[in-house]
C-alpha cells in the first residue's frame, strides 16, 4: 500500500497500543540510567548522557548482556525497581500505549540482596502508580535468564509461584539460547510447574538459535507466545505450524539489528511471516539501549516495508489478542484501535 510517510506516522503516533515484550532493565530511558548512575556513583555505567549513549553501542549479543548487566547492577533496592517501573509506564503512556507486559528478572534483584517480598512490594506499588499517574495498565513476566545453575532456575519458579506480584501473569526464559542445553531438564520442570500455577508461558526462542529452539520451547514449554521467533522461516514445517495454531510471534526488528543477529531491518523476515499468515505483534525489547521505542517499532516497519493503516492496525489488534488482559480490556482498546482506523 503506498501512502506519503506523514500520514502514517501520524497514524502511528494515535494508535493505541500493546507492549508485549519489553524488559525492565532495559526499559530504563536515558535520563533514568542517568538518574541511577548519579544516585550509585560507584556503578560501572557512564554518569554523562553522552558516554551513556556511547556505551550502548553493541558489537554482538554477549556484549549486550555485558552492558545489560552493567545497568542491572545500578538497581540496587527496591525504590529502583519502583522507579523502573514508573519510568516504562510514562515513556509507554507518550505513545499511547494503554498496556504492557513488562518482564521481571528475579535473579537480577536477588543478586543484590534484595529480598523477594520487597521485590514484589516494589512491583506492586509501581503498578498501582502508573495506572493512577500515567493510565497504563502494567502486567508482569518472571523469566529465567539461561545458562545458569538449577538453583536459580528454582529461586525464580520459587519467588514466582510464593512471592508473586498481584499483576503476575507469565513465565518467561531469556539470555543466551545457546547455553540452555545444559540445563534443559530444569527449564522443563520450572515450566511446567509455572504452567500448572496459572502462568502462561511466554519464552524467547529462535532469537539467536534455529528452529530446534522454537520447537523445544513450542512442544516442551508450552508455549503461548513465542519471544522474537526469527529463525522460524528456515523450517517450513514450523511455519505450517504456526500458521495452524497461530502462536503469537513477538518480534522486535530493531532489537535484531543492534544485537547482530540480522544486518538491517531489511533483511528481517517480517514480510515472510506476514505472507506466511504467521501471527504477529511489534515491540521494543530494550528501547531505550537500542535508540528506538514501540511507536519507532511501527514507523520503522512502516517505511521498511511499506505498510499502511489496516497492516499496522492488524498488528496493533494482535497485541491485544495475543496479551492477557481480561475480555472488557480487549474490546476496549481494540474498539479505539477500529474507532481510529475508521477516521
Amino acid at each position: 500500500m503506498t501512502q506519503t510517510i506523514k500520514p502514517v506516522h501520524e497514524f502511528i503516533d494515535a494508535l493505541p497500543k500493546v507492549e508485549l515484550h519489553v524488559h525492565l532493565v532495559g526499559s530504563a530511558s536515558v535520563p533514568t540510567v542517568l538518574e541511577l548512575a548519579r544516585r550509585h556513583p560507584d556503578g560501572p555505567v557512564p554518569a554523562s548522557e553522552a558516554e551513556l549513549r556511547d556505551f550502548y553501542r553493541f558489537r554482538d549479543f554477549p556484549h549486550f548482556i555485558e552492558v545489560y548487566q552493567a545497568v542491572n547492577a545500578l538497581v540496587r533496592d527496591p525504590e529502583d525497581v519502583a522507579t523502573l517501573v514508573l519510568g516504562t509506564a510514562r515513556d509507554l503512556a507518550a505513545q499511547n500505549a494503554r498496556y504492557v507486559e513488562l518482564t521481571v528478572t528475579p535473579h537480577s534483584h536477588r543478586l543484590v540482596g534484595m529480598a523477594p517480598a520487597a521485590v514484589t512490594e516494589a512491583l506492586d506499588t509501581a503498578a498501582r502508580q502508573a495506572r493512577e499517574q500515567h493510565g497504563v495498565q502494567m502486567a508482569y513476566i518472571f523469566d529465567i535468564p539461561a545458562g545458569l545453575p538449577g538453583d536459580i532456575i528454582g529461586g525464580t519458579l520459587d519467588q514466582a509461584l510464593n512471592h508473586p506480584p498481584e499483576a503476575l501473569v507469565g513465565f518467561g526464559l531469556g539470555g543466551l539460547e545457546q547455553a540452555r542445553a545444559g540445563h534443559t531438564e530444569a527449564i522443563r520442570d520450572a515450566f511446567r510447574a509455572a504452567r500448572a500455577a496459572g502462568l502462561r508461558s511466554l519464552p524467547h526462542a529462535g532469537e539467536m538459535t534455529g528452529p530446534e529452539t522454537i520447537w523445544e520451547a513450542v512442544e516442551e514449554l508450552g508455549a503461548e507466545r513465542i519471544g522474537h521467533g526469527l529463525s522460524c522461516v528456515q523450517d517450513p514445517k514450523l511455519v505450517a505450524h504456526l500458521r495452524e495454531t497461530q502462536i503469537p510471534l513477538e518480534v522486535c526488528p530493531t532489537s535484531n539489528v543492534c544485537t547482530g543477529q540480522i544486518p538491517d531491518v531489511a533483511s528481517h523476515p517480517l514480510p515472510t511471516m506476514l505472507a506466511e499468515g504467521l501471527f504477529v505483534t511489534l515491540n521494543s525489547d530494550d528501547p531505550p539501549m537500542f535508540d528506538t521505542t514501540l511507536t519507532g517499532e511501527y514507523r520503522v516497519v512502516a517505511d521498511t516495508f511499506g505498510l499502511g493503516r489496516e497492516e499496522l492496525a492488524a498488528l496493533a489488534r494482535n497485541a491485544v489478542t495475543a496479551s492477557s488482559l481480561d475480555e472488557k480490556g480487549k474490546r476496549a482498546i481494540t474498539a479505539d484501535i477500529d474507532a481510529l482506523l475508521a477516521t
